[in-house]
């Protein structure tokens, strides 16, 4: 077997499916220190929190579906812009962002991935009860 070869066959992972209150995600893709490859699919009428991330930084991507995206440097300064499929966005660490799903929605989404990027997630409203983490 070819060095390639090898290393192909030692990367291979399974796809991990995460259960959310607004649908689920499916984590394809992990380099650690690298980057990470997430499918989000995001139910009608449902929204992930209104959040930031310290560090991470990540673009989506609509496969399908039509979302609305809120961005901004803070809560009180939102803008709102629907995204269709074939369209993205990129969101860099600190931005205020929250995604709500007008349609059934299918998102790709790459981010980086420091030390800790499971945990770099600043809630400041979550309507499923999730603890929220700061006030900006």
């Amino acid at each position: 077997m070819t060095d390639v070869a090898e290393f192909a066959l030692s990367s291979l992972a399974t796809v991990v499916r995460i259960e959310k209150p607004w649908g689920y995600e499916e984590i394809f893709a992990v380099v650690a220190g690298h980057y990470v490859g997430k499918v989000l699919h995001i139910w009608a009428g449902e929204s992930i929190s209104l959040q930031y991330h310290e560090k991470k930084e990540e673009t989506i991507a609509v496969q399908s579906g039509i979302v609305l995206l809120d961005l901004g440097p803070n809560r009180d300064s939102l803008v709102r812009m629907e995204l269709d499929p074939g369209q993205t966005a990129s969101i860099p660490s600190g931005v205020v962002h929250r995604v709500t799903a007008v349609s059934d929605a299918v998102l790709l989404e790459a981010s980086t991935a420091d030390p800790g990027w499971q945990l770099d997630v600043v809630r400041l409203e979550d309507r499923y009860g999730r603890a929220t983490t700061a006030t900006r």
